[in-house]
């Protein structure tokens, strides 16, 4: 009985940090590429929250989607967040970041980008309470509601539960992370991306247009965040500050995995997932995200760049 429940934990604790990894692949993106540490990341998977809700509830329908309908909802949050945060880029945050940063020093710029993603994170938070209240919404959907059971091999009568929802989320989340290494490190685009990254005016020089470079790259960050957000909503209710129950969760990762690396923070979100559920086991839900930070402190005690950083690394 104790093996079983520690493989259901385990089990659940992997599904979770998937999602999780993806999350901070996003943040990791956009601190990678601009050096933009982004407080409004939280609020763009919000967004992407209720995107998939109003999508997967109103606009596609069952008849021709069927049990998919969620899943096609969430990956449908990604164009829209990719133009979203494309055009936040443009006329705000670039005013702040690359050859246009504000500021004669580097701790001045990155004062500028904090106040000005912090102070977009809270417009994005009240305006959304403004627009469609601080009641809870969710997505009724039969797969959050069901569960693929796999048999243990020890016990003919014992099995794991895999929740449905969390599952094929889980796997779209590492086919996206995934797609997310290949595009950085194989395709031209990818290539300037980094280029931009590394030295912004070398790039310059080389014909890499720099601000439209760190457009992209502030979109595709949010288009990742908008469809965590929307892989979420599948099993979690959304309200104007849910973003803030993740944001700790993805910076934890992000640092854990270390600053600008993309594997690093999707496997700081996968050990985010892990002790948060194995927390289960031996505290009570209260104390989750204690256990988190302690773990936090742990690694950057031992090693403070994280798992997979290093002091050059940008993308």
């Amino acid at each position: 009985m104790w093996v079983e429940l520690v493989l259901q934990t385990v089990a659940a604790g992997v599904l979770t940090g998937c999602i999780y990894g993806l999350m901070c692949i996003g943040l990791a993106f956009i601190f990678g590429i601009m050096r933009v540490v982004n407080f409004a990341q939280g609020d763009l998977m919000m967004i992407g929250m209720y995107l998939a809700i109003y999508l997967g509830t109103w606009i596609l329908p069952p008849a021709i989607f069927g049990v998919s309908v969620p899943i096609v909802a969430a990956l449908l949050t990604g164009p829209i967040l990719f133009l979203v945060g494309y055009l936040l880029n443009v006329a705000l945050v670039s005013r702040a970041t690359g050859l246009n940063a504000i500021g004669d020093s580097e701790s001045e710029t990155h004062q500028a980008q904090l106040i000005l993603t912090l102070g977009l994170a809270l417009i994005i938070e009240n305006g959304t309470m403004v627009l469609l209240g601080s009641e809870p919404r969710a997505m009724l959907n039969p797969l959050s509601a069901s569960a693929w059971k796999v048999p243990l091999l020890y016990d003919d009568f014992s099995m794991l539960f895999l929740n449905r929802a969390r599952t094929v989320g889980a796997g779209i989340a590492v086919a996206i992370a995934l797609a997310v290494f290949w595009f950085i490190n194989r395709t031209r685009l990818g290539k300037s991306l980094r280029a931009a990254a590394i030295n912004p005016e070398a790039a310059l020089y080389m014909g890499i247009d720099v601000g439209k470079a760190h457009s992209i790259a502030f979109g595709l960050g949010s288009a990742i965040a908008g469809i965590a957000g929307g892989l979420v909503a599948v099993y979690y209710p959304a309200n104007p500050f849910v973003g803030n129950d993740f944001l700790i969760i993805i910076y934890a990762g992000v640092v854990l995995g270390g600053l600008g690396s993309l594997v690093g923070a999707f496997w700081g979100g996968m050990i985010i997932g892990l002790v948060q559920q194995l927390s289960t086991l031996v505290l009570p839900l209260q104390l989750q995200n204690a256990t988190i930070f302690v773990v936090f402190v742990l690694i950057l005690l031992l090693r403070p760049q994280g798992l997979f950083g290093r002091v050059s690394e940008r993308a």
